[in-house]
């Protein structure tokens, strides 16, 4: 792994543990932790741009009080849907 990629996924994991919602951060934090060292790096474009919606919207469309976006369609938001975090 190359000095920008650790610090990519080290940036990755501190946006994903600090959300500002307990849930998120529980959530986020822990899929991060199990996570990041596995994805490759389009893989990490994806998840980067989940990090980018608001709390809120990634909640509904995980729990399914709404629709997904046809953008977040794709592997690491099945992988963060199934993730069952510890309380």
């Amino acid at each position: 792994m190359s000095e920008a990629q650790a610090i990519r996924r080290k940036r990755l994991l501190h946006r994903s543990r600090y959300r500002g919602v307990k849930e998120s951060d529980l959530l986020f934090g822990q899929f991060a932790d199990q996570w990041l060292n596995l994805l490759n790096d389009d893989q990490l474009d994806r998840y980067e741009a989940l990090l980018d919606e608001a709390d809120q919207d990634i909640l509904a469309w995980i729990y399914g009080r709404a629709p997904l976006p046809p953008r977040h369609d794709h592997d690491v938001f099945e992988l963060l849907r199934k993730f069952e975090p510890v309380a």
